[in-house]
């Protein structure tokens, strides 16, 4: 066998003993959770997790590993598609009132939840929410087709920023 073969192949048998590690036991890599959705500040991650034969939103802090519950979104279920703010103070998902799909923001600060009504009858399917939480898109169904369609929030919601950024105002004019 040629020796920079030989050299690659312990090598990367070598790699392989130094692979990282996972949490078991019902960490983060617990059997049907699908949908991740991960904060802009890394902090928070939502997925959707079988519960009582149901999906339902798990919000998690990766800093401790803790599940934290979300009461707003408990009674409107089945749950798909989270989305975080930067923060993690907003998720945003699709719900079930009824036979109705519906897109909700909820306000983890002030616990509000915010349904997203949409016209003519469209069914939210996907969305995402900006890390500030000014905008949602959302895929839905209209008429048999699928659209996206581009929400503002910012009557609706404050935004959500990285610590330290401040609101950008504009520069002053050096003349009268």
């Amino acid at each position: 066998m040629p020796r920079p073969l030989l050299i690659l192949l312990a090598s990367l048998a070598l790699m392989g003993c130094n692979g990282r590690r996972e949490r078991t036991g019902g960490g983060l890599l617990a059997t049907s959770q699908q949908a991740p959705a991960l904060s802009g500040s890394g902090e928070w991650l939502a997925v959707v997790s079988d519960r009582g034969g149901r999906p339902t939103v798990q919000l998690r802090r990766l800093s401790d590993g803790s599940v934290v519950s979300v009461p707003q979104l408990s009674r409107h279920q089945p749950h798909s598609s989270p989305s975080l703010s930067w923060n993690g103070r907003y998720l945003a998902a699709i719900t079930q009132r009824g036979r109705r799909r519906l897109a909700v923001v909820t306000d983890r600060l002030n616990g509000r939840m915010h349904p997203l009504p949409l016209p003519g009858g469209r069914d939210p399917v996907q969305l995402s929410l900006a890390p500030d939480a000014q905008q949602i898109a959302l895929q839905v169904t209209d008429q048999g087709r699928w659209r996206v369609e581009l929400l503002d929030l910012s009557d609706l919601l404050e935004p959500d920023r990285p610590p330290g950024q401040s609101l950008s105002t504009p520069a002053l004019s050096s003349e009268p």
